[in-house]
């Protein structure tokens, strides 16, 4: 599934009200904005989700979409966070990084058949496409995402 998106446009969830936007691919670097609520669709930043909003970016979103599930007292967890908002920060105008909290949303856990966190879930085009047990080191995202996501550009 690795490769290039051969789109000139482009599907978004705003991560933090849940609308869709749409818009071309040569401006997902460039900072683009939700069209109803203003916050940053592409900040290279991990943004948190509540099962709502998950629904939606997993839906609607056209770029690659990695959501780490994991809860407050998982050392592992706490222990790959940093790492994986190092890896959120590489792919800034390329893909869209999340988490979500399994313990405060215990029915994502059952949902998606989360066995053990953290767990990485990449997730593109309304469905899920690979999955990444473990903590691991941001390089090893990095590898995860290029390898399984469709890119809109690769990141340098």
């Amino acid at each position: 599934m690795a490769g290039t998106l051969d789109k000139s446009a482009v599907k978004l969830a705003c991560m933090t009200c849940g609308q869709g936007n749409r818009l071309p691919v040569e401006r997902l670097s460039a900072g683009p904005k939700c069209g109803t609520c203003g916050d940053p669709l592409m900040s290279g930043k991990v943004a948190e989700l509540d099962p709502i909003t998950l629904g939606k970016v997993k839906a609607m979103d056209d770029v690659p979409v990695v959501v780490d599930f994991w809860a407050p007292w998982c050392g592992p967890c706490r222990q790959m966070a940093p790492e994986f908002s190092k890896a959120a920060s590489l792919f800034k105008g390329h893909a869209r990084f999340a988490k979500i909290d399994t313990q405060a949303y215990s029915e994502v856990s059952a949902k998606f058949a989360i066995r053990g966190i953290p767990l990485l879930i990449l997730f593109q085009n309304g469905r899920e496409v690979a999955r990444l047990a473990g903590a691991r080191p941001a390089s090893e995202i990095v590898d995860f995402v290029k390898k399984n996501g469709r890119l809109a550009r690769h990141p340098s």
